[in-house]
């Protein structure tokens, strides 16, 4: 199974790792620490360091109860660091919904879109009124694209959660969606699906989805998995423990690398995760027995 991106094409026989770089003041567990375009590059130069197979650039929090960011204010941020970033010789990935920001990513040569909204969301600021998230890359000849569900908006995702059984629902949504992108010329090879961990949903029903995941990674489209420091995981823990770290490993740590292990064992192909360097350690760890 391949993964057709701008510049690269990945071989996802073995699984690839993710790095998260949090280019905000806001986001759930690192906000603050790489709003600096310098300390961003040298956290990407680090992640890389640590065996980051590709990076995950994202200038706006879509934590719960996250306000949305003017887009001229999310292009100021994650430009400069895109423009640099791109010079790495790694895929890079913009996680935006902003149909704006997509296209100006990838005019600056972006691998990857990845997209919270699954390329849904309208709202103003569009490059051209008609513009949509889904023709921006269906535009594109070749970008990456990782659909990821979520329930709701961030606003309200974890005030009013999903109910019922969540696994076939987020498979229903995510291939519809799959199917709208292969209708406009989409190749199949491009797609990812992302099952949203915590995104509108219970922490039984996060767990229920890892438990579940072969169901997803069945649709035949690669999967990728973004448990990494997850309140789920807070709570599997039966801890209260402060999202974002002062100094020292991170409380969410282990957890966070038994839970990237669970999901490639389940079938994900990528993981998306702070703490590179102990998921590269455990992955290489699994692949010893196979």
């Amino acid at each position: 199974m391949f993964w057709q991106t701008s510049r690269f094409l990945l071989d996802l026989a073995s699984p690839k790792v993710m790095g998260i770089v949090n280019i905000t003041p806001d986001s759930f567990t690192d906000g603050g620490h790489y709003l600096e375009v310098h300390a961003a590059l040298r956290h990407c130069e680090q992640l890389l360091k640590d065996g980051a197979d590709l990076l995950d650039l994202g200038a706006e929090s879509t934590r719960p109860g996250a306000q949305p960011l003017p887009t001229d204010e999310e292009l100021s941020r994650l430009l400069p660091v895109l423009q640099a970033a791109v010079k790495f010789g790694v895929p890079i990935s913009v996680d935006t919904y902003k149909p704006q920001v997509m296209q100006a990513a990838l005019d600056l040569g972006a691998d990857i879109i990845n997209d919270v909204w699954a390329l849904r969301w309208t709202g103003p600021n569009l490059l051209y009124p008609a513009a949509s998230g889904q023709q921006v890359v269906a535009a594109h000849p070749d970008c990456g694209i990782c659909l990821m569900h979520m329930h709701r908006e961030p606003q309200t995702m974890q005030v009013t959660p999903m109910v019922g059984d969540v696994v076939p629902q987020v498979l229903d949504f995510l291939t519809r969606s799959a199917r709208e992108l292969e209708l406009l010329g989409v190749a199949r090879q491009r797609i990812v699906l992302d099952p949203g961990i915590g995104f509108g949903k219970t922490v039984a029903q996060n767990f229920s989805l890892l438990a579940q995941q072969q169901a997803l990674t069945a649709s035949g489209f690669p999967v990728l998995a973004g448990w990494s420091r997850k309140s789920s995981l807070a709570v599997a823990l039966g801890s209260v423990d402060p999202a974002i770290s002062v100094g020292g490993p991170h409380p969410r740590l282990m957890a966070s690398v038994a839970a990237a292990l669970l999901a490639v064992e389940r079938g994900a192909t990528v993981v998306r995760v702070h703490d590179v360097r102990e998921t590269v350690q455990a992955l290489k760890v699994l692949n010893a027995i196979k």
